[in-house]
């Protein structure tokens, strides 16, 4: 009896030394399991063997080959790049605005870098590096109208949501007009608008994920400033810290994730809300934590989400966007009735 007793006091003491690794190993698990299901689940029944063995056979033109060449494997690398950017987004806003409420979804960065993909669709630009660079203006110019006007006018935590919230409603409709004026472009709006990965290609998903990468790089160098900047802008000048340049710096790099995923998957909600909180509630609000955890667990969250999405009511397809809002309305009510608007210690 006092063996099991130690052996569970010394596993226990190992879990709460290790726990930090064990996060890591749990959540690499689950994104590599999130990538294998993603690529043999759909709606379409082929086995990973009948599309390796075609790939193998240099028969590229093979059902099986196509299914994984031009379907599955672009689907789920957006999946994995645009979770990662839109979870590393969220945490860097989050710490940015001093606001556990915020954001990319919430507070009209989505919005903005989607009124951006429209006008560039209206215009001819469905991909490549133009569109995930108006995409990136779009955000910005969002994320820092927000950030200007709350430390103007002295904003509250919650004011800054509810400001959040009218920018996301006037971007949305000025989004509608051009949508109006240009009917052409409606059914890939109405696809954008609840966010989807069915029309994902390779055009759109490498130029976006060439700059997720370098955006979560370069946070993940500068996890120390997101550390101090948290401490408020006092604290963190006394620390040697430029706080006015250092938050442009990463609400400049959040916007950049942002708008680089919407211009993949298209208005994503929850995912900068949902992901970071899970992060800092299981293992660690250190940034040099959180980004790289946020990184890993928003991939596979998204890239699961996805996958349910094709195969819950098969050959019909849910939208993503849909799923995460079942998900995130809910969790977003319950943190904003427990952290009280959003306080820094929510």
């Amino acid at each position: 009896m006092r063996a099991g007793q130690s052996h569970t006091k010394y596993f226990m003491r190992s879990l709460r030394k290790n726990r930090i690794a064990y996060v890591y190993a749990a959540s690499v698990a689950v994104l590599l399991l999130s990538l294998l299901l993603g690529i043999l689940l759909g709606s379409t029944k082929t086995s990973l063997s009948d599309m390796l063995s075609a790939i193998a056979r240099g028969d590229h033109s093979s059902p099986a080959a196509r299914i994984l060449i031009y379907v599955r494997l672009p689907r789920v690398l957006g999946g994995l790049i645009c979770g990662m950017a839109l979870a590393v987004s969220g945490a860097v806003i989050q710490a940015t605005l001093a606001n556990r409420l915020a954001s990319p979804s919430i507070i009209g960065v989505n919005a903005g870098a989607g009124l951006a993909v429209a006008l560039c669709s209206a215009f001819g630009i469905i991909g490549g590096w133009r569109l995930s660079l108006l995409s990136f203006f779009g955000a910005f110019m969002t994320v820092m109208l927000v950030s200007i006007a709350a430390k103007k006018w002295g904003a509250s935590r919650g004011t800054v949501i509810l400001l959040g919230v009218a920018l996301n409603a006037f971007l949305g409709a000025v989004t509608d007009t051009v949508t109006t004026f240009v009917p052409e472009i409606g059914i890939i709006n109405n696809e954008f608008k609840v966010g989807d990965f069915s029309s994902v290609t390779y055009q759109k998903v490498i130029p976006a994920a060439i700059a997720i990468v370098i955006a979560v790089i370069i946070l993940q160098t500068l996890s120390n400033e997101l550390d101090l900047l948290t401490l408020g802008d006092e604290n963190a000048q006394g620390l040697g810290l430029n706080t006015g340049v250092m938050r442009v710096v990463f609400l400049m790099l959040s916007a950049v994730l942002a708008g680089a995923a919407v211009s993949v998957c298209g208005l994503l909600s929850f995912v900068g809300l949902l992901v970071p909180h899970a992060v800092r509630r299981i293992a660690s609000a250190e940034s040099k934590h959180l980004i790289p955890l946020s990184a890993i667990s928003g991939a596979a969250f998204v890239t699961l989400c996805d996958t349910l999405s094709r195969v819950l009511f098969a050959p019909y397809e849910l939208p993503v966007g849909i799923n995460m809002a079942f998900l995130g309305a809910p969790f977003f009510v319950f943190i904003l009735i427990k952290g009280k608007g959003g306080h820094r210690n929510a």
